[in-house]
């Protein structure tokens, strides 16, 4: 094959891809309105408030007593506290420390979301789907609740550290918006492209279609962060980021398996 014929044939590739991600979204928004879809959001919704109902009341309290600490010895803050007060405004360490608490304790909460619904609800989306839009494709994956909840944790522990390490950078402009949108679309997309196709792939078919299509996975999985900037997409996305990875998934999947040529 000339060099020519792969760079047309990375071009089909690339604008089939993102006509993927388009359907994926089109058709996640028409599985999200199905009765058993919008019944299956309560579960993450219900799990990830308590979760922060739980945070906030046990860790509350010495989170923000360790942060007192720690805002004391930033001379930036000390600063620009002590000129507020001067001219008779407010303490910017009144504000500053509950807003840093709030935000590392609600994404704990979330990312609790995303984890339960990558481990309990993707099974359902995937038994509706299969039933409705994917009839006989047929399930090849081995092992599937292990590595799926594995894969979870792993991802889930990732994120919290890497959202903890990260937060001093959010005092440089612009981290503080870009820095989030990273951390979930990593999560996104790190832990919703395995449990979307692990019960029907192999793990042959599995790293053929992450590698052929891990650009794709991403801009998925970035979108949703972007999305996950609204709190009241809250409700909805755990469920429907399932969706729209599932669909992505499986379509790749169906298409990968209708070529007549196999790509090792």
């Amino acid at each position: 094959m000339s060099s020519s014929d792969v760079a047309v044939r990375g071009s089909r590739q690339s604008v089939a891809g993102t006509s993927m991600v388009t359907l994926a979204f089109k058709r996640a928004v028409v599985s999200q309105c199905h009765p058993k879809m919008l019944m299956a959001l309560f579960l993450p919704f219900i799990i990830a408030l308590l979760g922060a109902i739980i945070l906030l009341w046990f860790f509350w309290d010495p989170l923000t007593e360790w942060l007192n600490v720690q805002v004391a010895g930033w001379e930036i803050v000390n600063q620009v506290d002590a000129w507020l007060l001067a001219i008779g405004l407010f303490s910017i360490k009144l504000y500053m420390v509950p807003m840093l608490a709030v935000a590392i304790l609600l994404p704990l909460s979330g990312i609790l979301g995303l984890v339960i619904a990558a481990v309990f609800v993707m099974p359902l989306v995937l038994k509706h789907l299969e039933k409705r839009d994917y009839q006989g494709l047929k399930r090849q994956g081995q092992y599937a609740t292990a590595v799926g909840a594995w894969n979870a944790v792993w991802v889930g522990v990732l994120f919290v550290l890497g959202w903890l390490v990260t937060m001093p950078l959010w005092l440089i402009p612009p981290l503080p918006v870009l820095l989030p949108i990273f951390w979930w679309g990593f999560a996104f997309t790190r832990m919703l492209r395995v449990d979307a196709i692990i019960e029907h792939a192999s793990i042959q078919e599995r790293r053929l279609i992450w590698r052929r299509h891990n650009r794709e996975l991403w801009i998925i999985g970035l979108v949703l962060s972007l999305i996950n900037l609204f709190p009241p997409a809250w409700l909805v996305l755990p469920v429907f980021s399932a969706l729209v990875f599932a669909h992505f998934c499986l379509e790749a999947l169906r298409r990968l398996r209708a070529d007549t040529v196999i790509d090792v």
